[in-house]
């Protein structure tokens, strides 16, 4: 399999009423953009208040007719996998085959705690996830799923609708730790790769996950794990894009905001990280692409007119 053409993801994260979130879907089909997508969170901290994915994006697809739309990412513990199964299925159908689930197994503490869910350990949320998995699969598949596990089981339960995309919607891993990556190599179709969750609750801040030595390690782990099948895995990343005449001072300002006084030079190494002239930043992403396979980015909406000149020159190539 050859390279894979680039597509570019928008993260609703403003998205606060059904205006915005019809107008936003609108201008990134506009755009060029291949996906509109959104959290799963209930509280406020840290990305703001969000509306409920699902619901929503069933929303964005009535009022668009080629843009993709999926969740990046649902939390396993917030839904039974049968109960996830019948609502992708369904938004599948209704969106005329333009969903794409995105699931990981959890990470802000404080979020369970305030919902009174319990937080269990890594491995326990992990093993809930990659069970979650299988079921869902199974019932996606359209035949009477019997599964008996150590968090979930059912007894020969089929699911309707079947979805309209074949085998099923894509999905979409989003993972850090060596564990998480190995699972999303083994069953996703799209591979998010994020810092690492920590065990207290919160996501790693350290520059080190950011690297570009870590990054070919974490992806060195989905290949290690996917086998023969890496050739079909999407690998996926956020980006940060500064459009700017000066890489070196947008990296030093960035490094600055996001308390990393002094390693601007280590910005401008970070796969993420997008900074300068329009002609720059898209050699780096075919760079990157030929160094790490990268080729679907997802930004904030907030830069959802920032990064359209790079939409607008790569998407597809």
């Amino acid at each position: 399999m050859g390279q894979r053409r680039f597509r570019f993801g928008v993260v609703g994260e403003s998205i606060r009423d059904g205006e915005q979130l019809l107008d936003e879907a609108r201008r990134a089909e506009e755009l060029g953009y291949s996906t509109l997508l959104l959290r799963d969170h209930f509280v406020r901290e840290p990305f703001g208040d969000q509306l409920a994915p699902m619901v929503a994006l069933t929303a964005a697809a009535a009022a668009t007719r080629t843009l993709r739309v999926g969740t990046l990412v649902l939390d396993n513990d917030y839904r039974h996998p049968a109960l996830l199964a019948k609502e992708a299925a369904t938004l599948d159908v209704l969106s005329g085959g333009r969903f794409e689930l995105g699931i990981g197994a959890g990470w802000l503490r404080e979020e369970y705690e305030q919902a009174g869910i319990p937080f269990d350990p890594p491995g326990v949320r992990v093993d809930r996830l990659e069970e979650s998995i299988q079921v869902i699969k199974r019932l996606l598949s359209g035949s009477p799923t019997k599964f008996d596990g150590s968090h979930y089981s059912l007894d020969g339960l089929e699911s309707f609708p079947p979805p309209a995309q074949r085998p099923r919607p894509p999905i979409l891993i989003g993972a850090g730790s060596k564990r998480m990556l190995g699972l999303a190599g083994r069953e996703a179709d799209v591979v998010n790769i994020l810092p690492k969750a920590l065990p207290d609750g919160t996501i790693s801040e350290e520059l080190s996950e950011r690297s570009p030595e870590t990054i070919a390690r974490k992806i060195g782990w989905v290949r290690e794990a996917a086998g023969e099948r890496f050739g079909e895995v999407e690998l996926s990343a956020f980006a940060t894009i500064a459009i700017e005449a000066d890489a070196a001072s947008a990296a030093e300002r960035l490094a600055a905001e996001r308390g990393w006084d002094g390693q601007g030079a280590w910005l401008l190494e970070m796969p993420s990280m997008l900074l300068g002239p329009v002609e720059r930043i898209a050699d780096q992403l075919q760079e990157r692409r030929e160094r790490f396979g990268l080729s679907y980015y997802v930004v904030s909406d907030e830069l959802l007119e920032t990064a359209a000149p790079l939409v607008e020159r790569l998407a597809g190539r």
